[in-house]
């Protein structure tokens, strides 16, 4: 007995003939259900012949992949209950729904979930009504699913969520069933190199089972047709010893299969045992199963002359006409009654107990197991006061600070106050240092177990710093992590945060849906900071500058986006600490890491971010007796400074001019409360930024999101929005926001364009503004610097 280790209290003996035959009525049971929830919406125990009227009018779901899917859920139930194994499963094979919705409810959590979906022959009926049919549930193992983190549809993301879930759950054993189509994308591949991360002491243990049933939707897979020694030593190169299970006999695979499971887990378990207790620091060569079993496998072998099982063709639906074809219907039903329905469940449908069997109890069940619903899990994030981090402003924009450096001490001593109950991850691809967080590192160092050398600074075992050049492996492991109910951060160049958007729609996705189901309790956030962003990528170029990740974010449901622009480092302290104290949201912080203008105190920091949109008295010029005559509006770091240097050329040239100084943090609030829980009611918008005054707005990113949101209030016609304009270059900071038309001077040459009454009585101002731009232009290129008056340029006091 390996008492010591906690994933495995002891080994398993190989399943006898009895405990074999327990095993397959499971596995027949599941294929059973997945087959019936594909095509029938009546008569689910063949109680009478199969008619049409039985079957659905409309055939969704697929085939191909669920008995293999099955075969894993029946012995991972076996060896979860042999074991008294704490084990989770990420389903990767896309649309394997309908075996996960037969494996939970074969093992009573869905029906505990969802009690109208009784255990019996009426709620069977009612499991396979509902699939894949109007107000029922998708195809894909999806949040409605119990026992799953991991959405079955995009493909690719598997690997990476099962790292993640297994990250600082030292007692977790996260199987993960990546299939050979999804094995061809460029985030699985990647993924393969998150064993070089995992701490054999600290974190858990990730099983990957490589599911090779040779095809995708319509062409074979490149892993299952290498060769047997190709495929084997690309997994050795990877850092995995696999273990090879493959054929098309039930009996003789469930016999390869359960040894297959007892040997990969004995191996995690003497790999831990060795970390934890004999102190063995080499990297472990964590198992792999590499299962290889017919497309379709048990399904009809041949339709209509041509072949089906073990081909491309039973991918979704082997037999698409049984409504009006009689002979696919009499094939239909000989399919389901070859798994013997009667033998599996009894006269009222429920599973016999050799269906049974195999199955583990209460929380130790795949469907049932708290760290598939991480927010039973989740304690509160210790966030320390702000007040010993916050910046002194005695006097608005008379110093400066690095935002991002400013976090990153807060970020430290929230990881020194997680060191022991180890719930918080900073991830990032290889940024931190460059992001100004390495404040970091004097309280954990960077996770890593592959080779060391006498150069290398902060690398550490069991370090919560996760760097890997990868963003689709640095989502994965963070949506693994929350999901799993930890929290995190997700440090990241602005430009390059897109390669994870199709990642984000996904996650987005989920919290929406798990919103609507009560029995999902909330998770942490996912929070994004973006820094190095658009207008402080002067020294990289035009390839490292694009701002429209908030764009994207924005068009997804707006119960679960907020997106945020602190103007200065005290409003990125109160920003951060509101969300990653925040649940059930993608958070989106952009921020710069250059130096800064502090401008709010801390107390008026919170105040203002809690407004998420105000007005800045003192920058402008109103006096109460009167409306403004213009309003210049700002989001971000760079466009407030040149709202603020602009306001004060007015205050110069122009003083009898009212000028109103709007700063926006939460972008969200200029869209119309109906729209978004945080927008603003048109009596409060029309009051702030006014129905029929002319505002001039500068913004972050490209011009026309502020449109976008903005375009049903009264006054949108009167907007005027600079930003971004996807002009970029290695240049000087000034020459960035010039060329794009958000500098200052081009700022005060709009308020004299659109004020009434100003073009003519203050021409001799905007031509002097126009001047200055084209000073700047000859300045730049014979010093490689911006003019002085810019780079001299402070609040005037």
């Amino acid at each position: 007995m390996r008492t010591e280790q906690s994933n495995s209290p002891g080994t398993c003996a190989a399943p006898g003939e009895r405990e074999l035959a327990e095993l397959d009525a499971h596995w027949r049971a599941a294929n059973y259900l997945a087959a019936g929830q594909i095509y029938l919406m009546a008569n689910p125990l063949l109680r009478e012949p199969l008619r049409p009227e039985h079957t659905k009018p409309r055939l969704l779901g697929h085939w191909g992949t669920s008995p293999g899917l099955n075969l894993v859920y029946t012995h991972l139930n076996r060896v979860i209950k042999a074991r008294d194994l704490d084990a989770i499963c990420i389903w990767g094979p896309g649309h394997g729904g309908p075996a996960v919705l037969a494996g939970s409810w074969l093992d009573g959590s869905y029906t505990e979930h969802y009690p109208d979906i009784t255990c019996d022959e009426a709620g069977m009926a009612a499991l396979f009504r509902q699939f894949s049919f109007p107000g029922g549930v998708p195809s894909h193992v999806a949040p409605e699913t119990p026992g799953s983190i991991h959405e079955g549809g995009e493909l690719g993301y598997s690997l990476a969520h099962a790292y993640g879930a297994a990250l600082d759950n030292p007692g977790l054993v996260v199987a993960c069933v990546i299939g050979d189509g999804e094995a061809e994308t460029g985030p699985l591949a990647a993924s393969w190199h998150a064993n070089k991360f995992l701490d054999p002491v600290h974190d858990g243990a990730v099983l990957p089972i490589l599911h090779l049933n040779g095809y995708k939707i319509a062409n074979p897979t490149v892993l299952a047709r290498l060769p047997h020694e190709e495929l084997d030593a690309l997994l050795r190169g990877y850092g995995h010893e696999p273990l090879h299970v493959a054929g098309d006999e039930p009996a003789q695979v469930h016999r390869a299969m359960a040894a297959a499971m007892d040997t990969a887990l004995d191996r995690i378990a003497d790999a831990q045992h060795a970390a934890r207790t004999d102190g063995t620091t080499e990297r472990p060569r964590w198992p792999v199963i590499v299962l290889r079993t017919p497309k379709g496998w048990t399904g009809p072998h041949e339709v209509d002359g041509v072949p089906v099982e073990g081909t491309w063709r039973a991918h979704q639906v082997p037999l698409d006409h049984v409504r009006d074809n009689p002979e696919h219907l009499a094939q239909l039903e000989a399919w389901l009654r070859s798994y013997r329905p009667d033998e599996l469940f009894d006269d009222r449908g429920r599973p016999v107990p050799d269906v049974l069997a195999c199955l583990p109890a209460g929380r130790r069940r795949l469907g049932a197991n708290p760290h598939t619903n991480g927010g039973l899990l989740t304690r509160q994030l210790p966030i320390p006061p702000l007040e010993k981090y916050a910046v002194t402003v005695d006097e608005r924009g008379a110093t400066t600070h690095e935002p991002t450096r400013v976090l990153g001490d807060l970020l430290e001593q929230v990881m020194a106050d997680t060191a022991e109950r180890r719930d918080f991850r900073l991830v990032g691809p290889d940024e931190t240092a460059s992001n100004r967080l390495q404040a970091v590192y004097r309280a954990t160092g960077k996770a890593w177990e592959a080779g060391l050398l006498p150069t290398d600074e902060h690398l550490e075992r069991g370090g919560r710093v996760m760097e890997i050049l990868s963003e689709h492996v640095c989502q994965g492991w963070l949506e693994g992590y929350t999901l799993t109910g930890r929290h995190g951060l997700f440090s990241c160049y602005e430009a390059f945060v897109h390669i994870i958007d199709s990642m984000v729609n996904q996650h987005v996705k989920w919290l929406r849906t798990t919103r609507r189901l009560p029995w999902r309790a909330p998770v942490p956030s996912l929070n994004y900071l973006l820094t190095s962003h658009v207008w402080r990528q002067d020294h990289n170029g035009f390839s490292h500058q694009d701002p429209g990740f908030v764009d994207h974010v924005l068009n997804k449901s707006p119960e679960a986006v907020r997106v945020y622009f602190p103007p200065d480092a005290n409003t990125l302290l109160v920003t951060a600490d509101h969300v990653l104290r925040s649940k059930d949201y993608v958070n989106v912080v952009i921020a710069g890491k250059q130096p800064c203008f502090d401008w709010l105190t801390l107390e008026e920091a919170r105040v203002h971010c809690a407004r998420g949109l105000g007005i800045w008295d003192w920058a402008g010029t109103e006096d109460g007796a009167r409306e403004p005559d213009v309003v210049l509006a700002c989001a971000g770091d760079v466009p407030t400074m040149e709202v603020l240097a602009a306001a004060g050329l007015l205050r110069r040239h122009l003083p009898d001019l009212a000028v109103r100084v709007v700063n926006v943090v939460d972008i969200a609030r200029l869209l119309p409360a109906e729209e978004h829980p945080h927008g603003m009611p048109d009596r409060e918008f029309d009051a702030v930024l006014t129905r029929d005054k002319p505002v001039i707005f500068a913004y972050h990113g490209y011009p026309w999101l502020i449109h976008r949101l903005t375009y049903r209030r009264a006054g949108h016609p009167d907007i005027h929005v600079r930003g971004y304009k996807e002009i970029g270059t290695t240049t000087t900071p000034f020459d960035m926001v010039l060329r794009n038309d958000l500098d200052r001077y081009r700022l005060v040459m709009d308020v004299i364009d659109r004020v009434p009454g100003l073009a003519v009585r203050a021409a001799h101002v905007r031509q002097r503004m126009a001047d200055v731009r084209t000073r700047h232009d000859a300045w730049i290129r014979a010093h490689g610097t911006d003019l002085p008056e810019v780079t001299d340029w402070t609040w005037p006091h």
